[in-house]
């Protein structure tokens, strides 16, 4: 029943293209007291829709739906920068934004699913487990981060490097929408809202989650740039460069219904992995169709196929925060985020902040940490737990279904 999503779909995809060449229009400061109640509230109704649809296809098709919606205030953020040729600014929005996802998200995730076990049962949780078919997302996030090196080393990004990234979330998301959708049986787990959506008549249903998508949508699409502008008011008034701004504040902004959405779940009973998976899809979605975008757009705002060129900073920037992905790619590829390492993300995040000089140590020690954790797998002959699992879910639902036809 995949064509269920097809609508909410065209309606993110008709967004992303409206957002395209939004400009940022001047704000008062206090347009933020409207503006984040309006995407608070969006972040709640689409991942409600998204909660429903995950028992009518694939649980990770339909997070990754919902990672395209989430994700269009930052799409909306990097759109405008390459329309306008900001070719200084294009990377430190992206690096920032998926900084955040990995430093501040991921962390934040567990904690909160802590805090509420713990209020629940008294009990610690020691770590997120992922489910068998999150294998997926993982590799998923693996794929792309093999090519970004290449980008880094080069120093630029080109159209060209863009089609290889489409290609790869092409091919990810076609993987996810084989995946069969979740038992029913667990739907007396879902809060009410969802839970009503699951058990209505299929019109009811079919109408329910696509309204519910299109006015989260059209929330975000309305109140995204106000909030952003009252910020960037408050930024002024205090001072701040824009550099910052845009690498931080921005992120943060368009980063925000992903945050509730995730920490939505994150505080319930078994949906801790939901929401990481959730925050994982969307790492993927930005460092492949965002990243792919950038080049895209920058082309046609100049009129030629144009590269998007990195200074040494820039390129700093890249490896530092492709360094944070790997690493934390790696914790995930034995399905499970134990909770230090969770603490160890969030204290490395803030780590650069301090200089220029604790970036670099920072970016050596994410890389080295890596190469040791895939030192001791190979040397103890103990493969992560993410690659049999994918191994798996490609043979199950992907080759035997393509060699019984």
């Amino acid at each position: 029943m995949y064509h269920e999503l097809l609508l909410p779909i065209a309606i993110s995809l008709f967004f992303s293209f409206l957002l395209f060449a939004a400009p940022l229009q001047e704000r008062s400061a206090t347009t933020v007291l409207w503006a984040a109640p309006a995407i608070l509230v969006a972040a709640m109704m689409i991942a409600w829709a998204a909660e429903a649809s995950q028992y009518f296809v694939a649980q990770g098709f339909a997070l990754a739906i919902l990672a395209w919606l989430q994700t269009l205030p930052e799409f909306a953020v990097e759109a405008v920068l390459a329309w306008h040729q900001q070719s200084h600014l294009l990377l430190a929005n992206l690096t920032g934004a998926l900084r955040l996802l990995t430093g501040i998200g991921w962390p934040l995730i567990y904690f909160t699913a802590a805090w509420f076990q713990r209020r629940r049962t008294g009990i610690p949780l020691r770590r997120i487990e992922l489910d068998k078919h999150h294998a997926v997302e993982v590799v998923g996030l693996c794929v792309p981060l093999l090519y970004i090196p290449v980008i880094a080393l080069k120093a630029t990004l080109t159209v060209y490097d863009a089609l290889v990234l489409i290609a790869v979330y092409a091919v990810y998301l076609w993987i996810l929408s084989r995946l069969p959708a979740e038992d029913h049986e667990e739907i007396d787990d879902l809060e009410a809202i969802p839970r009503s959506i699951v058990l209505a008549p299929r019109t009811k249903r079919i109408v329910s989650i696509t309204v519910l998508f299109l006015l989260g949508g059209a929330l975000i699409y309305f109140s995204a740039e106000p909030f952003l502008a009252s910020l960037l008011a408050l930024a002024i008034l205090a001072g701040m460069p824009e550099f910052l701004f845009v690498q931080w504040i921005a992120p943060l902004v368009s980063e925000f219904p992903e945050m509730a959405s995730t920490l939505y779940w994150a505080r319930r009973e078994k949906r801790g992995a939901m929401a990481l998976m959730n925050m994982v899809s969307s790492n993927i979605n930005q460092w492949t169709l965002l990243t792919g975008m950038l080049p895209i757009v920058y082309s046609i705002s100049i009129g030629t196929t144009t590269p998007i060129a990195f200074d040494d900073q820039q390129q700093l920037e890249l490896w530092l925060t492709l360094g944070q992905a790997v690493i934390g790619m790696v914790f995930l590829m034995n399905m499970e985020l134990v909770w230090w390492k969770a603490a160890a993300l969030g204290v490395l995040f803030a780590i650069p902040f301090i200089n220029k000089t604790a970036q670099l140590a920072v970016t050596w020690i994410y890389f080295a940490w890596a190469a040791a954790e895939v030192t001791r797998m190979v040397a103890t002959r103990r493969p992560p737990k993410a690659l049999p699992l994918f191994a798996q879910v490609w043979r199950t639902h992907i080759l035997k279904p393509a060699l019984s036809r």
